[in-house]
């Protein structure tokens, strides 16, 4: 995908997330999502963040002593609880927008989206497809990066491989299913593991479902 493609994508899913959101009942906002310990509602909170500013996340570090993983939980929880209608009017505020966080690629934006909704969508039983080019574009950013992920050292020995797109990543005993199932896998989700199929799902975590709140 080139650039303006990502943006295209980000710009849609955005928009789909946000009439999501619109669309939940009081129970769904206080369901617990796959990120561990944090709800719908803290999802929501944490996506309303994307375009977060330099001076905001260096504050926010700070705050954190450091830990990147603190900082992206505590940032979150400190943006809620706002009305319901407020999560889909901040996300829909971005759209047409290209500005992003400090130090990171158009990918990044997009890897969140897409995985962070279905965060919201799979616990609550909603359907919510992932687009392959786009899941393949961000799966081997992910792939490619030590951090905050780090895939290739939890996955080593392991070759994932798309059913619905030309994603082939890493080396070994194969583990196969859908471009978007195994973005969830990269990210350390574990609630797709049933769909995935190959000698090496042997290998994998047991399913709980959820992974650490990034």
């Amino acid at each position: 995908m080139d650039v303006d493609e990502v943006w295209r994508t980000i710009v849609a899913e955005r928009r789909s997330l946000a009439d999501l959101l619109d669309d939940l009942s009081p129970e769904e906002w206080e369901t617990p999502s796959l990120c561990d310990a944090w709800r719908v509602r803290d999802v929501a909170a944490h996506l309303t963040l994307a375009q977060m500013g330099p001076w905001p996340a260096l504050r926010e570090t700070v705050r954190a002593r450091g830990s990147f993983d603190r900082m992206i939980r505590d940032s979150a929880l400190r943006v809620g609880p706002l009305p319901p209608a407020e999560y889909g009017r901040r996300i829909r505020a971005m759209v047409g927008s290209r500005r992003r966080a400090p130090l990171i690629s158009p990918l990044e934006p997009l890897t969140d989206v897409l995985v962070h909704g279905q965060d919201v969508a799979v616990p609550l039983g909603r359907d919510r497809p992932v687009p392959p080019a786009a899941a393949a574009a961000s799966a081997t950013r992910v792939w490619q990066l030590p951090f905050p992920f780090h895939a290739r050292r939890r996955l080593a020995g392991l070759r994932l491989r798309a059913t619905d797109s030309d994603l082939d990543l890493g080396d070994g005993a194969a583990v196969e299913g859908t471009t978007g199932d195994l973005l969830l896998l990269l990210t350390g989700r574990t609630a797709a593991l049933g769909r995935l199929s190959g000698p090496g799902v042997q290998h994998l975590p047991a399913a709980d479902g959820r992974r650490e709140s990034r």
